[in-house]
């Protein structure tokens, strides 16, 4: 069976995050002037202003920051996914983004989590999460 979800279009902007999942690597852009990560990719740092930025690969651990649990499908592409979680993840070393989690259980806010990398028939990967076990380092 094909994959039901549109395929991403990465833009020039874009394009490092996409291949870096291709790859099964998460990547994120660091400021050269505060080491401070971010996502997504933009021209100059929110923190300090300083033009550009460096690509860095972040491990993919993180903690749960927010989450919401959809439990009705916003286009019929996705009825059998739901219910599915989306969580805003704190990562290790820096950076904040949403994600799919992979088990849509029980989540709690400061929950452990690490990436894992879903690649779909139509040629593209997905990064969601799923606990991690770091014994009880959170």
């Amino acid at each position: 069976m094909a994959d039901a979800r549109t395929r991403p279009q990465p833009d020039r902007e874009s394009e490092a995050f996409w291949s870096g999942l291709a790859g099964h690597r998460l990547i994120l852009q660091e400021c050269r002037e505060c080491a401070r990560r971010r996502f997504p990719r933009m021209p100059a740092c929110p923190y300090c202003g300083a033009e550009g930025g460096a690509d860095v690969e972040a491990t993919g651990a993180g903690t749960v920051y927010s989450w919401i649990r959809v439990e009705r499908a916003l286009t019929p592409n996705m009825a059998a996914e739901v219910p599915y979680v989306v969580a805003t993840v704190d990562l290790d070393g820096g950076g904040r983004l949403h994600a799919r989690l992979h088990d849509p259980g029980a989540v709690t806010i400061g929950m452990a989590v690490e990436a894992v990398y879903v690649d779909h028939h139509e040629g593209w990967t997905e990064l969601r999460f799923v606990t991690a076990a770091r014994g009880g380092r959170r």
